[in-house]
């Protein structure tokens, strides 16, 4: 037990050294691409800091993976310049046993990074939205779903429009019992205008058996309701506008993801890309113990062998090529070529299998 602790604090210590490394040349990298990005809107130091701290927390959680392959790296490396493994060894304990400590500390990381860091990378992403959008001084097209149904903002050279609908199609350009209320520079309501259905058109929102409500200068605006077959409400959104109006999954947190997706199919749309992402995050416990069993296949031998740093390079690529086979099965799965588990469960599993098959073939074979 007590050597399980002291692999254990190695392995946390030498993940918390890779994990501040990261982070701290994140914070640079963005501090430089906020100030040469934000150039002309003449944000000051102080301002392209913050945005570049608030960045900082969704690229080193998308990056964890390779963080645990190098803090393992930089552990079993350690174990055998000191001759540690060779003593564990002699003691008559087995490799395998010997990892059950790393193991489980990359389980216990990898549970506390879903359970506690994905909330705070959503809510870091979220202010840096908001802050940025608030730099460029473009209110923009937002889009969020309530229980009540879908709502969309849109932005046009006469002011703000607020549209309301009950559901929507896969693609968000059909919409049902849709409300459309139009304000002012003002900020004070125009037009308000409710419709059965309402279509996306080149130019505008063509709005059927709809009833109009003028609010400038009418004392009452029932009265001078009026209904038309047809009308159009100038726009310039496009489909794919309003598909990147919902957002990265990434800035929902992940306690509010599975109520997210409820409304977002109830609302008509497609949450096949959310669902994606929470099965993704739940398997990231088992990507940080491949990404350990990996390191151990190619780095777990004494410094006598020789080729040390041949052994470190094929690690790292390896680490590298799940993490690319992990994005490239979230990017199938998100455009509907495999299932929801394969594009999530499948890279951690066959990782574990092939770690564990070079394990076994390298140490015992």
């Amino acid at each position: 037990m007590t050597l399980n602790f002291y692999i254990a604090r190695k392995f946390l210590w030498a993940f918390l050294m890779v994990l501040g490394g990261f982070s701290a040349l994140m914070v640079l990298i963005g501090l430089v691409s906020e100030l040469h990005r934000n150039a002309s809107a003449s944000i000051g130091f102080a301002q392209a800091a913050g945005l570049a701290a608030l960045g900082m927390p969704d690229g080193v959680y998308r990056i964890l993976p390779l963080v645990t392959i190098l803090a393992a790296i930089l552990l079993f490396l350690s174990l055998a310049r000191t001759s540690e493994l060779v003593v564990i060894r002699a003691a008559g304990r087995s490799i395998l046993r010997t990892l059950l400590a790393p193991i489980v500390t990359a389980l216990v990381i990898g549970a506390a990074g879903v359970a506690v860091l994905n909330p705070i990378v959503a809510a870091t992403s979220n202010a840096y939205t908001r802050l940025e959008n608030h730099f460029a001084s473009s209110g923009g097209n937002v889009l969020s779903l309530t229980r009540e149904g879908l709502w969309l903002r849109q932005s046009g050279p006469a002011g703000q429009t607020v549209i309301r609908a009950q559901h929507a199609s896969l693609d968000g350009t059909h919409l049902s019992t849709a409300t459309f209320i139009t304000f002012g520079p003002a900020g004070m309501p125009l037009t308000r205008i409710e419709g059965a259905t309402a279509d996306l058109t080149q130019g505008g929102w063509v709005v059927h058996n709809a009833k109009i409500w003028q609010f400038a200068g009418v004392a009452n605006p029932e009265l001078s309701a009026v209904r038309q077959a047809e009308v159009t409400v100038p726009s310039d959104l496009t489909q794919a506008q309003i598909r990147d109006s919902f957002g990265n999954p990434g800035q929902v947190p992940i306690w509010q993801l599975h109520a997210f997706i409820e409304r977002l199919m109830q609302a008509g749309f497609s949450a096949r890309e959310y669902r994606v992402h929470l099965q993704t995050e739940l398997a990231m416990p088992l990507l940080l113990v491949a990404m350990v069993l990996v390191a151990a296949g190619f780095t777990m031998r004494h410094v006598r062998f020789g080729h040390t740093g041949v052994m470190v390079l094929a690690a790292v690529i390896a680490g590298f090529a799940i993490f690319f086979l992990r994005n490239f099965a979230e990017a199938l799965g998100n455009s509907g070529q495999i299932p929801v588990a394969l594009a999530a469960w499948g890279p951690p599993l066959v990782a574990i299998l092939f770690s564990l098959g070079l394990l076994l073939h390298l140490e015992d074979g």
